[in-house]
């Protein structure tokens, strides 16, 4: 029972709110669309944290991507045992690299006041989720090897089975804790996502086609 809700009706739930809020806040505040960028009030941290964090996660999720639309191409890839060395060797330096970017640009966060002002509750719940998110990736990658070849039998066809309505959990309750644990934080952040300023991901650039201009004006104290 506990696993059907862990692994049925959660995952159900957080893309079915997560969809309705995006459209609730896409029709009614199309502005809170926006990255609220902090760029112009630290940007050295920001660019060392940035890149590695975009590069590594971006990458990261096309594998996990490709992998679940195209099952019998990553098959016939990872069939063959060097280029499954190499994946898992890649895969988990670029883990690494997204857990580096992520600590990075949590630091700036946490050190620098103005960057701290304009950030929400939520988007501290949300960062830290991500961390939680990465390092999990990079312990899986780390200590249970050749995921990329397990996950194509495991969490695959338990996604597929969710896409069809027909949820089999069979193919992931046998899983360690930790894996286990990794497929369900990645549920939580597509719960919380249109809740945070990220949800400027799942538009752009699109609304920017027709949305008005958006006048942003900053007041600040004067000092002569």
């Amino acid at each position: 029972m506990f696993d059907n809700i862990l692994f049925i009706v959660f995952p159900y739930t957080a893309v079915t709110i997560a969809i309705a809020v995006t459209i609730y806040r896409f029709a009614f505040d199309p502005y809170s669309y926006s990255s609220q960028s902090s760029q112009f009030l630290e940007n050295r941290i920001l660019f060392f944290g940035s890149v590695p964090w975009h590069y590594g996660v971006i990458i990261v999720l096309l594998g996990h991507l490709t992998a679940l639309l195209f099952p019998g191409l990553w098959g016939l890839f990872t069939a063959n045992q060097i280029r499954l060395y190499v994946l898992e060797i890649t895969g988990l330096s670029l883990a690494l690299m997204a857990t580096v970017g992520l600590v990075l640009l949590f630091y700036r966060r946490l050190s620098n006041a103005r960057a701290q002002a304009v950030t929400s509750e939520l988007d501290w719940v949300l960062l830290i989720v991500l961390l939680l998110q990465v390092g999990l990736g990079f312990w899986v990658a780390y200590y249970y090897r050749w995921g990329s070849d397990w996950y194509l039998h495991t969490a695959v066809p338990w996604l597929v089975s969710l896409l069809k309505f027909q949820p089999d959990i069979t193919f992931v309750t046998a899983l360690p804790f930790w894996v286990k644990f990794h497929f369900i934080n990645g549920f939580t952040i597509i719960l919380l996502l249109p809740f945070t300023r990220l949800v400027h991901l799942l538009v752009y650039p699109i609304s920017y086609l027709w949305r008005e201009h958006q006048v942003v004006i900053w007041n600040k104290s004067r000092h002569y």
